[in-house]
């Protein structure tokens, strides 16, 4: 049986239950107090649970849980192959589930890390200057698209699980960011999004559009 929890957690997780064991051992009850939340958080922001993502021909699944910041045409994004390309912002509160899954079948066929500054992921400026873990894919039908990972205020670790040259599933687990972060999602102009702004997103569970 497969523990909903991503194994990047499991040590940070060890970490709190030990320090439970020790203050209530100690009979401390204020550090017990703080380890129990400390590992409830813990456990609440690696956790990765199974999700069946909804079929549909052309669907686009949201690559991450969170609230949409931005849907809007815009120019070449990073890594694009396109001139122009729809754009989708998800920010990723502390509170989200960090795991980030593929919005379309097909293949990976490049990965490009940049480091970067570690601005506040809500801003426009963090989409252009902050850290961030470019992938570029394209769909069996041969439709190009593009995922950013981007690390935010308090994110300082972005974790990729697939490589260039992979296939993937539409709904498949690809990565996740610690800790609070912001997932770009670059699409073919000829997309129709279902989405807006403010919207809420689950990712591999929410349709926020549809390939031609």
């Amino acid at each position: 049986m497969r523990i909903p929890v991503a194994r990047q957690g499991a040590p940070i997780i060890a970490v709190g239950l030990v320090l439970v064991i020790l203050f209530g051992w100690l009979g401390s009850r204020i550090g017990l107090s703080l380890a129990g939340l400390f590992t409830v958080f813990a456990i609440s922001f690696f956790r990765d649970p199974e999700r069946v993502s909804p079929s549909g021909e052309g669907a686009i699944l949201a690559p991450a849980d969170g609230r949409v910041l931005l849907v809007e045409e815009q120019g070449k994004g990073p890594g694009a192959a396109a001139e122009r390309t729809w754009k989708i912002s998800i920010f990723m509160s502390v509170f989200n589930c960090h795991v980030n899954r593929i919005p379309l079948g097909g293949v990976v066929e490049g990965i490009d890390y940049r480091p970067g500054k570690f601005f506040a992921a809500h801003q426009d400026r963090a989409s252009r200057q902050n850290e961030q873990n470019i992938l570029r894919l394209k769909t069996d039908k041969g439709d190009p698209f593009t995922v950013v990972q981007i690390a935010g205020l308090i994110a300082r670790r972005i974790v990729c699980w697939v490589r260039s040259g992979d296939r993937v599933g539409a709904g498949d687990r690809f990565g996740l960011i610690q800790f609070g972060s912001r997932v770009d999602l670059y699409l073919p102009l000829n997309s129709r999004i279902t989405i807006k702004r403010g919207d809420r997103t689950k990712a591999g569970l929410t349709v926020v559009g549809y390939v031609s």
